[in-house]
């Protein structure tokens, strides 16, 4: 049995945020869709979750590396 295996983007609708962790569990980025990544847009939920786990402030310009 051959595994196929699927990038990252192709997981993901264009309306969809996606949240990248790396093997020892830290946030290594997000993926915001385009059209939506104006703070006023960005949902509560997925603020708090990175922030409260992650400790990643998505409205923070300094950390704009991180969020994609």
């Amino acid at each position: 049995m051959t595994r196929e295996f699927l990038q990252f983007h192709e997981t993901l609708e264009d309306d969809d945020y996606g949240i990248i962790v790396g093997k020892d569990g830290t946030i290594k980025g997000m993926w915001v869709p385009k059209d939506l990544a104006v703070e006023e847009d960005f949902p509560e939920s997925i603020a708090k979750l990175v922030f409260e786990h992650f400790g990643v402030d998505p409205n923070d310009d300094s950390v704009y590396h991180t969020v994609h």
